[in-house]
């Protein structure tokens, strides 16, 4: 039996009132899913093809925040899907009449399939690609002759390449830009920087940071790249903007840095000064452009504190340079650039050259070496079979969504299982509860296919709206469209067989409750070894940071290294809902949590160091004592106090002040309770 989630996990009727409360872009991705479906639906309706339900789903899957990553993402899976079809056709002409050799034939493609969903980068559309095919070889089973068998896989490939083509059409008509995206995103967190100078001690604005410090910043870089994809972006505009997202996560730390304690914050008269400037600057990336020329500058009469005059300085000089392009360093006599002259590390660019490689690398790293993704493909294989097996042995056609359900629920470890499980079952109910009130009450009334397409908008609109929200919640949000979908889409005109709704429920219910069992008891997968790769990781990115001399550098590695560092507190909360047979003992979650405790206390002021005393040995050993330190360790040695090369008073005063900060917010930090749980974030992020 799975322990109890964290009161921060469970979800309170105000926890559910936030998580559902209007959030940027929430509305416009939510209406533009839910036309994509309704005219999905027409299409269907039109040309008479099977499993209309399923082709509306499919739209959830393929459909991304911008336009160009949708498109390309359904490009490239019409692509594979016509490819996959091929295959199935070759496969059909041995085993089309033999049961036996069939189920065997949808046994090893499903495998093959899912093996590749977890090691490669087909993970976001290979379950469907795997129960596409599975699903063809079944109609191709129940055929009575050649040319229903050649329909049969028409249909299947029809059912994932319509709402593919109609995807495309309204992502061009009225997709949103990778530009705006960007530049929306970037004047968010400029508003919740000025937002907590304004009001440091206000909750909701300490929450806002911390969203925009652990999320925020790392999309920016990929939707700037597809808006040079698309051509919408000027080399001249796409170079300011890279670097004004940098400078945004210097703005944000420096913010943190002044805010996060009493002591530490800015007179009200100079915060106000330099949150006013964040909001003027927000107002123009809003409107599609960039901020430039800007001549903020401190009092020269004002006193403060050695450490906040110092982060005060920084956060001044990362707004004034916002998007200041800095001028290429000269290269050096050797060719080579002066940084690198300068005592840049020598294996940094080896580190990047593998970086590249691995992303243009179809497969992950650990394809061929981890054996969890061939265990992640037989148990979602070994469940699908089942169920297939069972419905048919059954002689109960109608419960078939139950083999679909497992390719489209199953997921890697078996915290994530049991926590998405409470989602899946809520959000199937919902939907059945939606799609059934909407059978008995509504859809009798229905006297066109216009009346019926109203409905489904409807209804897609409200499970969208769930499902663009946190990952908390977008689960359920799935899973409330898949059942809707399968209570209201009966065919190509209004239906109200209750029966069908039953079956398909029925369905759902028994897929969810199979990969519940095969993923909790057959070579389950804890997300401890997760969290500590994680951590081994986040561990090597703060020490490149602190090495690192080339300023944008250090902040993209800031930025990469915060959302790390989120991603390993959600999967900390998560652990806690995993079976006690194979989840982490509660010690060890508290460990890890006060490790990233410290290390979230003191960030603001280390970034800061690193930006004030590049290469400084003193924000390693801070590392360290924060129980951040290769692979994790935390009883590691701590390397002896080393004294900084000459510096200039106002220099060494300044990084006196910052460590003896970093002291104290450890110190602090020690003696604070650890969180249990993931704040909630109140960034949007559409899915």
């Amino acid at each position: 039996m799975a322990r109890p989630a964290a009161d921060g996990m469970r979800l309170r009727a105000g926890d559910i009132a936030r998580l559902l409360a209007p959030a940027p872009g929430r509305a416009q991705a939510s209406a533009r899913i839910a036309l994509t479906c309704t005219l999905v639906v027409l299409v269907t309706c039109i040309y008479r093809t099977p499993e209309a339900a399923i082709s509306a789903y499919v739209v959830f899957f393929i459909n991304r925040p911008d336009r160009t990553s949708s498109i390309l993402m359904s490009v490239a899976a019409l692509v594979l899907l016509s490819f996959v079809i091929g295959l199935v056709i070759l496969v059909a002409v041995f085993c089309i009449d033999s049961p036996g050799l069939r189920v065997a034939c949808i046994v090893l493609l499903s495998a093959g399939l899912l093996f590749l969903t977890s090691a490669s980068k087909l993970r976001p559309i290979g379950a469907i690609v795997a129960m596409i095919t599975g699903f063809a070889l079944d109609e191709l089973g129940v055929a009575p002759i050649g040319e229903a068998a050649t329909r049969g896989l028409l249909y299947a490939w029809l059912m994932v390449a319509i709402p593919i083509g109609v995807n495309v059409a309204v992502n061009l008509a009225c997709g949103r830009s990778p530009r705006r995206l960007a530049c929306g995103r970037l004047a968010q967190c400029l508003r919740a920087a000025a937002g907590s100078l304004r009001a440091p001690a206000a909750e909701a604005s300490r929450a806002a940071l911390d969203a925009c410090l652990r999320e925020a910043v790392p999309p920016v870089a990929g939707w700037l790249s597809l808006a040079k994809l698309e051509g919408t972006l000027p080399p001249a505009d796409l170079a300011a903007l890279r670097h004004a997202a940098a400078s945004t996560t210097a703005i944000l730390l420096a913010t943190d840095a002044v805010t996060r304690a009493p002591c530490d914050r800015l007179p009200a008269a100079l915060a106000a000064a330099i949150a006013d400037t964040l909001d003027e600057m927000a107002s123009m990336l809003d409107q599609g452009g960039y901020p430039v020329d800007i001549a903020l500058m401190l009092p020269p009469a004002q006193r403060l504190p050695a450490a906040a005059e110092t982060v005060a300085a920084n956060l001044v000089s990362a707004i004034n340079g916002y998007a200041q392009v800095p001028a290429p360093a000269p290269a050096a006599p050797d060719g080579k650039a002066a940084d690198n002259a300068a005592g840049k590390a020598p294996d940094q660019a080896t580190d990047k050259a593998g970086d590249k490689a691995h992303a243009s690398s179809f497969f992950l790293p650990d394809a061929f070496s981890n054996p969890d993704h061939v265990r992640y493909a037989l148990k979602t294989t070994a469940a699908a079979t089942f169920c297939y097996l069972l419905y048919m042995q059954l002689d109960w056609p109608g419960i078939h969504t139950c083999f679909i359900t497992c390719y489209l629920v199953s997921l890697g470890t078996a915290a994530e299982t049991v926590e998405k499980l409470t989602l899946r079952l809520a959000g199937c109910a919902a939907g059945a509860l939606l799609g059934t009130a909407a059978l008995v009450f509504v859809v009798p009334s229905l006297t066109s296919v216009g009346a019926l397409l109203a409905l489904v908008f409807a209804g897609t609109l409200v499970s969208a709206w769930i499902g663009q929200g946190s990952p908390r919640i977008a689960y359920a949000g799935f899973q409330v469209a898949f059942a809707f979908f399968l209570c209201v889409l009966q065919g190509a005109a209004p239906g109200f067989d209750l029966t069908i709704a039953r079956d398909r429920i029925v369905g759902v219910m028994l897929g969810n409750v199979v990969v519940y069992l095969v993923f909790t008891r057959v070579w389950p997968v804890s997300i401890a070894g997760r969290i500590d790769a994680a951590l081994a990781n986040l561990a090597a990115q703060w020490e490149r940071l602190a090495a690192t001399r080339h300023a944008d550098t250090r902040r993209q590695q800031a930025a990469a290294a915060l959302a790390l560092q989120g991603t390993i507190r959600e999967d900390l909360a998560l652990a806690r809902y995993e079976p006690a047979s194979i989840g982490p003992a509660p010690a060890w979650l508290g460990d890890r949590h006060q490790a990233l405790d410290r290390l979230g206390a003191m960030a603001g002021p280390l970034f800061v160091l690193a930006e004030t005393c590049p290469g400084d040995p003193e924000i390693v050993r801070r590392l360290r004592r924060a129980g951040i330190g290769p692979a994790g360790d935390t009883a590691g040695p701590v390397p002896p106090a080393t004294e900084q090369p000459a510096q200039d008073t106002r220099a060494a005063t300044a990084r006196s002040a910052l460590l003896g900060l970093i002291d104290t917010r450890l110190a602090e930090s020690g003696r604070a309770a650890p969180h249990e749980a993931a704040k909630e974030s109140p960034l949007h992020a559409p899915t």
